[in-house]
């Protein structure tokens, strides 16, 4: 399998992946705070990560450093915990709605900082996957007129944070290889989620009833598969594509978290479905030319 095809494979995995995360998070916060979720999270991930790939930090260099630290807190620490808030505050389906903008702020972003160039055809590609975002956005404030959007700040913050970490991968970073570049987020990033557990006093206040047991087995798949597994998979992702690219999974996030939140009992209508549609045409013509 050449590069071409591999980028599609990990980008509709990627999809499903993190598209399933929304409803994990949900079910987590049921026995969790999003404090705990997302200092947890963290932590589980970096001891799996630690575990499989250690060997790989040989590879990096002095001056890759600098950009790992930069990459792990935009990417990977501060995501962790603002999508755990957020859902505390609207559903999951809308969050990876929200969650969309990354793509267009990736155009940004590389834009603005990065020097790194765009077709006209990709910005087309992003302004229409951003209508059929905005289209989801405005369904769901009606399907759930309760819910208290201040939280979306979250998302949109997380957004940003992914705009600039891909953009750091691919031009600082893609001299190396997506394990060390994973491997180097969690050794950042495990000290001090683990101080943060303990500070929280949450080894102290713990109870294993069964609500907690729950909120823990989907914990585990969330920090393992979710955020150890997927993470490498997309900093690969990022190194053999683009940018625009790499980001445009989020496009297909919400599709796959609105299925889980209408399996979940979250409100579903046409209009989201034929929203969902146009996000799809969005991201292949931000990918028709290479």
């Amino acid at each position: 399998m050449n590069d071409e095809q591999r980028k599609w494979v990990y980008l509709f995995v990627l999809a499903f992946v993190w598209g399933s995360s929304f409803i994990l998070i949900k079910k987590s916060l049921i026995g969790l705070t999003p404090i705990q979720l997302g200092a947890l999270r963290t932590f589980i991930a970096g001891l799996f990560i630690l575990a499989i790939g250690f060997k790989s930090v040989k590879k990096i260099k002095k001056h890759h450093w600098k950009y790992i630290f930069l990459s792990s807190l935009v990417g990977t620490l501060f995501p962790a915990f603002f999508f755990a808030y957020a859902i505390t505050g609207i559903d999951s389906s809308v969050a990876s709605i929200l969650n969309s903008m990354t793509s267009l702020n990736a155009l940004i972003v590389g834009t603005l900082f990065f020097g790194i160039a765009f077709k006209r055809i990709q910005l087309i590609g992003v302004l229409i996957g951003l209508v059929g975002t905005i289209l989801l956005i405005i369904e769901s404030s009606s399907l759930n007129p309760n819910q208290n959007y201040w939280f979306a700040i979250f998302v949109l913050l997380s957004s940003v944070g992914y705009s600039f970490n891909v953009n750091i991968i691919k031009k600082q970073l893609s001299d190396i290889s997506a394990m060390s570049i994973t491997v180097g987020h969690f050794i950042f990033l495990i000290i001090p989620v683990f101080l943060i557990l303990l500070f929280s006093e949450f080894f102290m206040t713990l109870e294993l009833t069964p609500e907690i047991k729950t909120s823990f087995g989907y914990l585990i798949i969330l920090s393992i598969v979710g955020t150890g597994v997927a993470k490498i998979m997309f900093n690969k992702l990022v190194q053999i594509s683009s940018p625009v690219f790499s980001t445009s999974v989020a496009y297909l996030i919400p599709i796959v978290a609105i299925v889980w939140g209408f399996i979940d009992g979250e409100k579903v209508s046409f209009l989201q479905l034929m929203a969902g549609t146009v996000i799809l045409i969005g991201i292949y013509i931000v990918n028709k030319a290479k």
